[in-house]
């Protein structure tokens, strides 16, 4: 028999079931995509001539492993002031996007045995990069009737005595669910009381729209057991710009950083300086092209949201990112027959709700990260689909 040169752990890995829309779609002429979450706002100017200058003064080269700190410190900064997080400049590693960061964080802390428990529906790569690293994960299946949040009782009924890590994704891909400070307070409890670590993914912290987001790591007892992830791409409109961080305790930290150092060694120097600009822009505005982008969403949000609750598709109205996760058991289909039959017939593009988790077999999930004319036609499309 050959020998066989694929690691075990990444060959039964099923491809990501967000690209594999996306790929048709570009291919399809005519077609409307609501299904990769990219923010289509331009980055703002002053960040892109922050870039544009920083090449024309040749700064090409790599920077320190953990970023520049002028961004780190603007970082440390912009936690403290904005959401009440406190870590320091040291303790920050500037990463190549928000998932440069959770592989980080899994690498640093998932060993051979160690459960990891993702709440479901979720981001597609959490499962996978807890399996790469080592670990187990189990899914925690949150519902519509309790707003796609993790409650207490639910997280209790997760855990074994194997089960080391939680993965806390809110404001939520793909239901848009947020949890408040009251909700965070209520698993805390369960938190300490299983001596487990908390990996909260806040790259959509900017995009919350009913009142202020709450950290679980602004908490009491909670900033020593928590890793921080954010980023840059949601909320300034810089996807392509590939730039994030992670903040964690001084021993995960430092181990995230020996990893980060020998993979990705920096991020690029022209996306931290850009960085650097779209936080000092922020300070010196109060944020507000922020809180532009973030009504825009919330305005496109109650719009698609309404349109599919009246078309019969159930949906949760989003508290927070820019996504729609709508119910198709009426229609007799599953989210993968639904998505790829809407796409055939009618050239819109939905991502299935199994590929965020069992959890969301029977859903679809619908990015409002797209202009007004577009969403408009894309539910005159959806109407016409279901009553052709």
């Amino acid at each position: 028999m050959a020998r066989k040169f694929v690691n075990g752990r990444a060959a039964p890995l099923q491809p990501s079931g967000i690209r594999k829309f996306f790929d048709v779609v570009a291919t399809m002429e005519g077609a409307i995509s609501l299904g990769v979450g990219e923010p289509d706002f331009i980055t703002p100017w002053n960040v892109r001539d922050a870039a544009i200058r920083s090449l024309r003064r040749g700064y090409t080269q790599y920077t320190g492993n953990r970023g520049l700190p002028e961004l780190r410190e603007l970082v440390s900064r912009y936690l403290k002031e904005r959401f009440a997080v406190e870590y320091p400049a040291d303790n920050t590693i500037i990463t190549v996007g928000a998932s440069e960061a959770i592989d980080l964080a899994l690498r640093a802390t998932c060993e051979s045995g160690d459960e990891v428990l993702v709440p479901e529906p979720s981001y597609v790569s959490y499962a996978p990069i807890v399996t790469l690293a080592g670990g187990t994960p189990v899914p925690v299946k949150c519902t519509a009737e309790n707003d796609f949040i993790l409650t207490p009782g639910l997280l209790e009924g997760a855990i074994t005595e194997r089960t080391k890590i939680l993965i806390l994704p809110y404001p939520n891909n793909p239901t848009g669910a947020v949890m408040t400070r009251e909700q965070l307070l209520k698993i805390v409890p369960v938190i300490l009381k299983h001596d487990l670590l908390v990996v909260s993914d806040e790259i959509y912290a900017e995009l919350t729209y009913d009142g202020v987001h709450f950290s679980i790591a602004s908490l009491p007892e909670m900033r020593e057991r928590t890793v921080y992830i954010g980023g840059f791409s949601k909320a300034f409109a810089m996807t392509g710009w590939r730039v994030g961080f992670v903040c964690a305790p001084e021993e995960i930290d430092a181990a995230m950083l020996k990893i980060h150092q020998y993979t990705i060694l920096c991020a690029p120097q022209m996306s931290q300086r850009a960085a650097v600009a779209a936080l000092r822009e922020g300070f010196a505005d109060n944020f507000s092209t922020v809180a532009e982008m973030r009504e825009e969403y919330r305005r496109r949000g109650g719009f698609l949201a309404g349109a599919l609750n009246a078309m019969g598709l159930k949906c949760f109205m989003p508290k927070g990112a820019f996504y729609v996760f709508a119910s198709v058991e009426s229609t007799g289909m599953d989210g993968e027959a639904f998505a790829e039959k809407l796409l055939k017939e009618r050239k819109v593009a939905v991502v299935p709700g199994g590929a965020f988790g069992a959890a969301g077999k029977y859903f679809v999930r619908a990015s409002y990260a797209a202009s007004m004319k577009q969403l408009s036609e894309a539910v005159l499309r959806i109407e016409s689909f279901l009553n052709p």
